[in-house]
């Protein structure tokens, strides 16, 4: 059966830093993709999954600074292919790292990554998968076991097997982006990596060198605990999806199951922030 997605297409002026808000507010909704335009972004969630909501009440629409508009129209999830074509362009992280689409030429760079992203988040465009992927370059992976929490094109996990990672899983909610992950890691040749279905009842029992969170402050706070309790001695956890604002609150309740503070990454008021075990 095919997949009926609703687009929303956002119209923003100025677009920042409303867009972040937006994606943000948008993501607690349901919403599951995002597409970055030159007039706002585009949106999208399962048609089946749409309950009636205000979206004027949201904070984005509370500035009488900004003008947002909106349209909306049902698409088909195979249709997705050719918008993100249409956006998609490449990225490099750090001089080192590429994240390119199948139709890119590849470029002499130290990690050449091939992602495919349909309907699942995580191209390396957004601020937040940017700079999980420096910290990724930046630290030392070589023999790690690895967890990529909400992973969903998988970019996180393969940038880490790339890095020398041994022993890689890939978890996500969401079936598509699941399935995205397992398609990203055959087209990036990195089979030891395994992709499963989930949440974070799934860590039972598990043990991990590296945790690599990057989905959105509330679950991030109701996971911590969990996060802590799967991190070997000596341990990284890497957490992003959230504002500057929050940092103080993802620290503190990290603190309270003893992972320290040791850095963060900031973008657009976007964190990316690293705790040791």
């Amino acid at each position: 059966m095919t997949l009926v997605y609703l687009e929303y297409d956002f119209k923003i002026s100025p677009l920042q830093p409303t867009s972040d808000i937006l994606i943000a507010e948008l993501g607690e909704l349901g919403f599951e993709s995002f597409v970055e335009t030159e007039t706002g972004i585009l949106a999208y969630m399962l048609k089946s999954e749409w309950q009636d909501q205000n979206l004027e009440s949201l904070f984005a629409f509370q500035n009488p600074d900004v003008k947002i508009s909106w349209t909306r129209k049902e698409i088909e999830q195979q249709n997705w292919n050719a918008e993100w074509e249409k956006n998609f362009h490449p990225i490099l992280v750090g001089d080192r790292c590429m994240v390119r689409a199948p139709f890119h030429q590849p470029e002499a760079v130290d990690y050449d990554i091939v992602i495919e992203p349909k309907m699942s988040f995580g191209t390396g465009h957004h601020e937040t998968t940017h700079m999980m992927l420096q910290h990724i370059l930046d630290d030392d992976f070589e023999g790690k076991t690895v967890l990529d929490m909400g992973c969903g094109t998988g970019v996180l996990a393969i940038l880490a097997r790339k890095s020398g990672a041994v022993d890689v899983e890939a978890i996500d909610i969401d079936e598509w982006c699941f399935l995205n992950t397992q398609e990203n890691v055959e087209r990036n040749h990195c089979p030891e990596i395994k992709a499963f279905q989930g949440d974070s009842s799934l860590l039972k029992d598990k043990k991990y060198d590296v945790i690599l969170a990057n989905i959105n402050r509330n679950i991030l706070l109701e996971d911590i605990p969990t996060y802590a309790d799967c991190l070997n001695k000596g341990g990284t956890l890497f957490l992003s999806g959230f504002y500057l604002d929050d940092l103080d609150a993802i620290s503190s309740k990290c603190g309270a199951y003893g992972l320290e503070f040791e850095k963060n990454l900031e973008k657009n008021n976007w964190v990316a922030a690293k705790y040791v075990n």
